[in-house]
C-alpha cells in the first residue's frame, strides 16, 4: 500500500528515527499481567497482552527498525488467562517495534484462518509505524491457487506488514478543559485533516494535511472566525488501502477501512511513526480545546480493513478470527451488512470490549469530546435484525465516561432493516438523513413536500418527540463528505465519477441535485447566479433549522469535486480544498449566518413548539402561513403545487431556562420560504403576532443585517423566486 503523500507533501517515513535498541537475541521475560490489552509501557519494561480464544500459541516478535525483514528476537509467550496471552520483558522501552505471530488450525470452513507464517498488528496497538506494502505474502492463502482460500501460504509476510510500536502515554495536558458545548450551542464541522489543510497557502508546507496542521494557529483562527464550535474528523483510526485501488494507482483517501483502532494514522503525522503520531493528535487537540473547539472523531467500528474471505490476514483474521468477525453458516464466509466485506461480531464480549476500550481510550487518554459512529445500524444487529435496545446500547449507557460526550449515529447500513433514521434510542443525536433529502427536494422544486419542510425545519418532531428526545437529536446537514458538494448540488443532475475507475457505476445515482439550467461549470451569468442563491437558500435553511447544524468543509467556499460524488478514492485536489479560490462572498455570507444563529435563541430551541398560546402574549408559539397572510390549514400542507410558506416564531415562547435559572427570550421572526420559480407577494400577518418588522435577510439579494427595511403588520412584500426572506420583530 502506498503512503498518502504528493508532491506537496514529504513522506512520513523520513520524519523519524528508524532505529531504536539492540534487542538481546533471547531476551529476558515473566509471566506478565493478562490485562490492559496491548502493549504497555511500565517504567522498568513492557507488558504485552493479546486476546485469542482458539490459539494453540502466540509468539511476540521484536525488531529493531521500521526496515527490518525479519524479527531481532522472537519469545514465546506461554502464559494464558481468560484467553489472554500475556508476557513482561523488561528494559524495552517506548518506540519499540512488535507484533505477533498466532498459532492454530488453519480450517476456513470452521471459521479459522491461524497462520505463523503472518505478521500480525496488534488490535490494540496505540501506533503503526507506517503503512502495508501490498504483497501476495500478506494473504494466508496461495495467491492464484485453484484451492483459493482453502489453501494455505507458507510466505512470512514480515517485510510487508507495518509494525506495533509502544507508546508512551505521559503527555504534558497542562490546564486542558473539554469545551462540553451543549447540543443546542453546537455547529459542527465536517473535515479531512489532510483535505483541510493541504492546499492552504498560510499553513507551512511541512505540515500541511497534518494532525498539527489542523491544530495550527490559521486553522484555529479559520474555524473561529466562522463560529465552529466542534470539529469532527474523517477516520483518523490507522486504516488499509485496498490493494485494488493501489494497482489502479488510487487510495482511500477517506479512511473508512480501519485495522488500528486505537492508533492515530501515521500519514497525518509530520513528526515521525514511532509514537509521535500520538503526541501530534494530542496537541492538536490541546490547541483547539485552548480556542474553545470541540473534537469529534468519525469512527468505523462495523468492519475491518481485511475484507472478506479472499482478503489479507494482518490483524483479528490471524488472531482469532472465529472471535472477531461475524460468519455465515459456513463459516469460511462473512456476513456483510457494510458492504466492504466483514462485519465485526458486536455480539461478542470480548469484541464489545474492543470497542468500549477503545471509545474510552480517545476520550481519556486523547481527550476526544464525542464520536460519530459510521453505519451504526450494523452495531446494533443481535442476530439479524436491527435491536435498539442492543447489548452495545446497553454497555454505553451503562459507562460513566462513553455515555458523557456526544454520540452520534449514521443510523443506517446496507443490510435489510438497517435504515433507523429516528429509532436510535435517548442519549444519541442521529445524522437526520430525512432532513437532508427534504431540504434538498424542496428547494430544487420538488412536489408534495412541503409538510415534511415543515417537520425539519422545525426539528423533526415526527422522528424524535417520541422516545423522549429533543430537537437537538437532529444532526442537520444538507451535505457530507458522502455525495455532491453543496457547489455540485447546484451544478450538476448527474454524478461524474470517471475519474474512479469503476465506468461511473459507484456513487449514488438519485442526488437530488439540480444544475439550474447546465450541466457543470458554466459561463451562464443567469445560471450561476442562481446557483449562487440556491446554495444561499440551503445554507439559510440549515441555520435557521431547529436541531444541530453541520456544514461540511468547504461548501461555505463553493468547493467543488466536478461532479464527482463518491471521491473515497480521491487523494488529490479532487478533494482537497482550494483555498486560492475561495469563494469569499459566500464564505462571509456563511459567517454572518452562524452568527446570527448563535446570538438568538429562537433558532436553536431545546424543547419542542407547541403550537398553543403563550400565556401572556395570546398568540402561538408558532404559526404556519400562507403568501395570503392567513395561517396554513391542515389541507394546506398537502397541496402539491404549494412550494411557499412563512412561518413565525415567538421569541416569548422559547420556554427554556438558562444556566442560573434565567428565562430565555428572544425577537419574534417572520420566515418566508419561497421554492417557486416566480416572485410572490406575501401579506405580512395580523398586528396580533407583531406591529414592525424589519427585514434582515434576503437570499436574493445576498442581504443579511439586522437594520434592514422596516414594514407594517399585514404589509404585503415582495420576495423573489427561490430565496428566503427573514424579518425581525425585537422584543418588546
Amino acid at each position: 500500500m502506498q503512503t498518502v503523500v504528493d508532491k506537496k507533501s514529504k513522506s512520513n517515513q523520513t520524519k523519524s528515527k528508524t532505529s531504536i535498541t539492540n534487542v538481546p537475541t533471547n531476551p529476558v521475560s515473566y509471566p506478565g499481567k493478562p490485562f490492559p490489552l496491548g502493549a504497555t509501557w511500565e517504567g522498568e519494561g513492557v507488558n504485552f497482552a493479546l486476546y485469542s480464544e482458539n490459539a494453540t500459541g502466540v509468539d511476540l516478535c521484536l525488531f529493531n527498525t521500521t526496515e527490518d525483514t525479519t524479527e531481532a528476537a522472537t519469545i514465546k509467550i506461554t502464559e494464558v488467562s481468560h484467553h489472554v496471552w500475556h508476557i513482561f520483558v523488561p528494559d524495552l522501552q517506548p518506540g519499540q517495534l512488535y507484533g505477533f505471530r498466532v498459532f492454530g488450525p488453519y480450517e476456513p470452513h470452521n471459521g479459522h484462518r491461524f497462520n505463523p507464517n503472518k505478521l500480525l498488528i496488534d488490535p490494540y496497538a496505540k501506533a503503526v509505524a507506517g503503512a502495508i506494502q501490498w504483497h501476495d505474502s500478506l494473504f494466508g492463502y496461495e495467491v492464484g491457487s485453484p484451492e483459493e482460500d482453502l489453501s494455505f501460504s507458507d510466505s512470512d509476510s514480515a517485510p510487508y506488514i507495518p509494525k506495533s510500536v509502544v507508546v508512551n502515554s505521559n503527555f504534558d495536558w497542562g490546564e486542558d478543559k473539554a469545551p462540553k458545548f451543549p447540543y443546542h450551542k453546537s455547529v459542527i464541522y465536517e473535515t479531512h485533516v489532510k483535505g483541510f489543510t493541504q492546499l492552504h497557502p498560510e499553513i507551512p508546507e511541512e505540515i500541511r494535511g497534518s494532525y498539527a496542521a489542523i491544530g495550527h494557529p490559521v486553522t484555529i483562527n479559520y474555524l473561529k472566525e466562522l463560529g465552529i464550535t466542534a470539529i469532527e474528523l474523517m477516520p483518523v483510526h490507522h486504516f488499509i488501502v485496498d490493494r485494488y485501488l493501489k494497482d489502479k494507482d488510487l487510495t482511500n483517501y477517506w479512511g473508512y477501512n480501519t485495522i488500528g483502532f486505537f492508533a492515530p494514522d501515521v500519514r497525518y503525522s509530520s513528526s515521525g511513526v514511532l509514537g509521535e503520531q500520538v503526541y501530534e493528535f494530542k496537541q492538536m487537540v490541546k490547541n483547539l480545546h485552548e480556542a474553545d473547539i470541540e473534537v469529534i472523531l468519525d469512527v468505523v467500528y462495523n468492519h475491518t480493513g481485511e475484507g472478506n474471505h479472499m482478503g489479507p490476514t494482518v490483524s483479528f483474521r490471524g488472531v482469532d478470527n472465529a472471535s472477531y468477525y461475524r460468519l455465515t453458516g459456513d463459516k469460511r464466509y462473512y456476513m456483510d451488512y457494510t458492504g466492504t466485506g466483514n462485519t465485526l461480531n458486536a455480539q461478542l464480549p470480548n469484541v464489545l470490549r474492543l470497542i468500549m476500550d477503545s471509545l474510552r481510550y480517545w476520550i481519556v487518554d486523547m481527550h476526544v469530546d464525542g464520536f460519530r459512529f459510521d453505519l451504526a445500524s450494523t452495531l446494533a444487529r443481535e442476530l439479524h435484525e436491527v435491536d435498539r435496545l442492543g447489548s452495545f446500547f446497553d454497555i454505553i449507557h451503562q459507562d460513566p465516561i462513553i455515555s458523557q460526550v456526544k454520540l452520534i449515529a449514521e443510523p443506517w447500513d446496507i443490510g435489510e432493516g438497517g435504515y433507523m433514521v429516528g429509532k436510535f434510542p435517548p442519549g444519541w443525536a442521529e445524522w437526520n438523513g430525512k432532513y437532508r433529502d427534504c431540504i434538498r427536494d424542496y428547494w430544487r422544486g420538488a412536489e408534495s413536500v412541503l409538510a415534511e419542510f415543515g417537520e425539519r425545519f422545525t426539528g423533526s418532531s415526527d422522528l424524535y418527540k417520541n422516545d423522549g428526545r429533543r430537537p437537538t437529536a437532529s444532526i442537520n446537514f444538507v451535505t457530507a463528505h458522502d455525495g455532491f458538494t453543496l457547489h455540485d448540488l447546484v451544478s450538476y443532475n448527474e454524478k461524474h465519477n470517471i475519474a474512479n475507475g469503476e465506468n461511473n457505476n459507484d456513487g449514488e445515482s438519485h442526488n437530488r441535485s439540480w444544475n439550474c439550467g447546465a450541466e457543470g461549470q458554466t459561463d451562464d451569468v443567469a445560471i450561476n447566479q442562481l446557483r449562487q442563491q440556491q446554495k444561499r437558500n440551503m445554507l439559510t435553511t440549515l441555520f435557521l433549522s431547529q436541531g444541530v447544524p453541520m456544514l461540511v468543509a468547504g461548501d461555505e467556499i463553493s468547493r467543488t469535486q466536478k461532479g464527482n460524488n463518491n471521491a473515497y478514492c480521491q487523494d488529490n485536489e479532487l478533494s482537497w480544498l482550494d483555498w486560492d479560490n475561495a469563494d469569499k462572498e459566500l464564505m462571509e455570507f456563511t459567517k454572518k449566518l452562524i452568527q446570527f444563529r448563535k446570538k438568538h435563541p429562537s433558532f436553536r430551541r431545546r424543547r419542542w413548539f407547541q403550537g398553543r398560546s403563550i400565556k401572556g402574549v395570546g398568540v402561538e408559539d408558532i404559526a404556519w402561513f400562507l403568501p395570503n397572510g392567513i395561517e396554513m390549514t391542515e389541507e394546506n400542507w398537502n397541496h402539491d403545487f404549494a412550494k411557499s410558506l412563512a412561518v413565525y416564531l415567538n421569541g416569548k415562547g422559547i420556554r427554556s431556562i438558562g444556566p442560573m435559572g434565567e428565562t430565555i427570550t428572544d425577537d419574534s421572526f417572520y420566515v418566508i420560504f419561497n421554492a417557486f420559480h416566480e416572485p410572490l407577494d406575501f401579506k405580512l400577518p395580523p398586528v396580533k403576532y407583531g406591529r414592525d418588522w424589519t427585514k434582515i435577510l434576503d437570499t436574493h439579494l445576498n442581504y443579511l443585517s439586522e437594520d434592514g427595511e422596516k414594514f407594517k403588520a399585514s404589509q404585503t412584500i415582495r420576495v423573489d423566486g427561490r430565496s428566503v426572506v427573514l424579518l425581525k420583530q425585537p422584543l418588546r
